[in-house]
C-alpha cells in the first residue's frame, strides 16, 4: 500500500522570515498612527491622556490574551500532531473544569475593563456648571460653531481658551455624525434632534486638528475641523472679533463681487453679516476671510483655491451642497476679491 503523501515544509529560515514579516505587516499601521500629528498617541489635554492611557490598557490585555490563545493552539498542533497512518484519536466530548475557566476568564477581564472605563467616560463628559459653552452643529459635510457672544458663529474652524474645560454642545442638522479631536478627547456622536454634550480642554497653545469620525455621505472624508487653542486675552479678542458684521468693500473690483454675491443668490445660503444675506443652510461668511482652509479643510485658504472653488466646487469636492454657477474668469476673480476681504 502506497504512504498517503504530505505536504513538504517550508524551511525553518523561511517560517521565521514569514512571521517577522506578518508582524510587521500587522504593526505598520500602529507605528504609522503613532508618528501622524493628529495621533491619539500624542494627547494634549486630560480627558485625551485618560482615552490613551485606557486605550494602551485594553490593547496590552487583549496582547497578552492573543499570546497565551495562539502559544496553546501552537503547543497543542505541535505536542498531539499526528504521524502519517496514525489512526484517529477518540472524541472528547469536553471538559466541565476547562469550559468554567475559559468562561470565567473573559468576565472577569471585561468587568475589569468596564470597571477602568467608567472613570474615562466621566472625565470626558463632565464639565464645571460655569464652563464657557459652544454649540457645534454637524452638516453634510462642515461644522458650524455657535459662541454665546451674539452673531458669533464660524464655521469647521474653532477656537478655544487654553487650558480650560469647554462644554460643547452637540447636535446634527442632518444625518449622524462624530466628533473626534484625537489630541484633546475621544468621539462624541452628533445626532438628529438630540443634543449631546462633551468637553474639550487644550494643555497648551496651538492648532489640532478634527474629522468627522462617523461615514455620514460621499464627503465624509473630507468633513474636516481645526482646534485654535490660544490664551484667553486673544482668544476673547478674536470672538469679539467674529461677532462683528462685514466690513463693506472698498476697491472697485470687490464691491463688483459684493454685487455678484447679491446677483447670484449667494446669500440664500451663506450669510455675511451687516447685509441683506440672511444664509443659514451653508456656512457663515463673514469673515472667511480670515480662515485658514476652505471646504472643511479640504483645501487652504488661498486666493488660487478660493477662485478654484468658485469655477467648480465639485471638481475639488464632488457631493457638496455647493452648486457650480459657470462664472466667467472675470466674475470669479471679483467674487474671490470681495471674499478674501471678510476678515
Amino acid at each position: 500500500m502506497s504512504r498517503p503523501l504530505l505536504m513538504s515544509r517550508p524551511p525553518r529560515r523561511g517560517r521565521v522570515l514569514g512571521i517577522a514579516l506578518a508582524l510587521l505587516a500587522a504593526l505598520a499601521p500602529a507605528l504609522a498612527l503613532a508618528q501622524d500629528p493628529g495621533s491619539i498617541f500624542d494627547p494634549a489635554a486630560p480627558q485625551a491622556r485618560s482615552v490613551a492611557s485606557f486605550f494602551i490598557l485594553v490593547l496590552v490585555l487583549a496582547a497578552l490574551v492573543f499570546l497565551i490563545v495562539e502559544g496553546l493552539v501552537v503547543y497543542v498542533l505541535l505536542r498531539f500532531r499526528g504521524r502519517a497512518g496514525d489512526p484517529d484519536p477518540p472524541p472528547n466530548y469536553g471538559n466541565r473544569r476547562i469550559e468554567i475557566i475559559w468562561t470565567t476568564i473573559p468576565v472577569i477581564l471585561l468587568a475589569i475593563i468596564f470597571v477602568l472605563m467608567w472613570p474615562v467616560m466621566g472625565a470626558a463628559e463632565n464639565a464645571p456648571a460655569d464652563a464657557y459653552t459652544i454649540d457645534v452643529v454637524g452638516h453634510q459635510f462642515w461644522w458650524e460653531f455657535r459662541y454665546p457672544q451674539p452673531n458669533a458663529i464660524v464655521a469647521n474652524e474653532l477656537h478655544i481658551p487654553v487650558g480650560e474645560k469647554i462644554r460643547l454642545q452637540l447636535q446634527s442638522a442632518d444625518v449622524i455624525h462624530s466628533f473626534w479631536i484625537p489630541r484633546l478627547n475621544g468621539k462624541m456622536d452628533l445626532i438628529p434632534g438630540q443634543v449631546n454634550e462633551w468637553v474639550l480642554q487644550a494643555d497648551a497653545p496651538g492648532e489640532y486638528v478634527g474629522q468627522c469620525a462617523e461615514l455620514c455621505g460621499i464627503q465624509h472624508a473630507w468633513m474636516l475641523l481645526r482646534v485654535f487653542a490660544e490664551p484667553r486675552a486673544q482668544f476673547d479678542a478674536w470672538v469679539a472679533q467674529q461677532a462683528q458684521p462685514a466690513t463693506a468693500p472698498t476697491n472697485a473690483t470687490a464691491q463688483r463681487g459684493a454685487q455678484l454675491f447679491i446677483a447670484q443668490a449667494c446669500g440664500n445660503c451663506h450669510a455675511v453679516r451687516g447685509t441683506a444675506n440672511p444664509g443659514g443652510v451653508a456656512p457663515d461668511l463673514t469673515h472667511v476671510g480670515s480662515r485658514t482652509t476652505l471646504a472643511a479643510g479640504a483645501i487652504t485658504n488661498t486666493p488660487a483655491n478660493l477662485q478654484r472653488w468658485l469655477h467648480n466646487p465639485q471638481d475639488i469636492k464632488p457631493g457638496a451642497n455647493m452648486p457650480t454657477f459657470k462664472l466667467s474668469d472675470d466674475d470669479v476673480n471679483a467674487l474671490a476679491t470681495y471674499l478674501e476681504g471678510l476678515k
